[in-house]
């Protein structure tokens, strides 16, 4: 990564706070109403916010301390994916007891108007990482744009099961939701555990 003006690196900065304090925010909040409505759409993105949050906390510490062990960016990747694998097992585990009826997924309006958030801040988060990434050539923050961006469409996919089970009752809309954000989640998992991400070109 070349040497970087001052305010690239503050505008790098102050995006990847930003990304941490709101990623924290999302995976508690989203965590929490999962619980509370037993929803496993909600509990898929909650635990993706999750580890996106460690890499947003990684990109953050690589601005902040330049010289800091570069090769701690490959294993944080590695353990992301490996338990971007587990979130699946979950995921897969959750719908399941669901569709078979042993859990009843509840209306959730927070979670709701979580992921409407999510939808909007997302992408832009995501379009703002990719400017500067370009700027920087650094491929951990184009990484990390690609991971905002997925975390965006999660976000609607999500709440499109979410919504039709609160506006029609279908209960089975919310984990068919889940199983849905799957394919998603396992190339998270198998980019990450390669050492890069996916979209990682974009």
């Amino acid at each position: 990564m070349p040497a970087l003006r001052p305010e690239i690196a503050r505008r790098v900065i102050r995006i990847q706070a930003f990304t941490v304090l709101w990623m924290s925010a999302e995976a508690a909040v989203s965590l929490a109403a999962a619980w509370a409505a037993h929803s496993p759409s909600l509990l898929s993105f909650g635990g993706d916010s999750a580890i996106e949050l460690l890499s947003a906390s990684l990109v953050l510490r690589r601005f902040y301390r330049p010289s800091d062990d570069v090769q701690a960016e490959g294993r944080a990747s590695k353990i992301a994916g490996a338990l971007l694998f587990v979130l699946a097992a979950f995921v897969i585990l959750a719908s399941a007891l669901t569709l078979l009826r042993f859990v009843d997924p509840r209306p959730s309006p927070v979670g709701i108007a979580l992921l409407i958030l999510a939808a909007i801040v997302m992408p832009w988060l995501a379009r703002q990482k990719r400017r500067l990434s370009a700027v920087t050539g650094s491929a951990a923050l184009r990484a990390d744009a690609a991971e905002s961006a997925v975390c965006g469409y999660l976000a609607l996919i999500a709440l499109f099961g979410l919504a039709v089970n609160a506006i029609w009752g279908v209960r089975w809309a919310d984990p068919v939701a889940a199983l849905a954000l799957l394919p998603m989640i396992l190339r998270e998992g198998w980019e990450a555990m390669k050492g890069k991400s996916c979209h990682n070109e974009a």
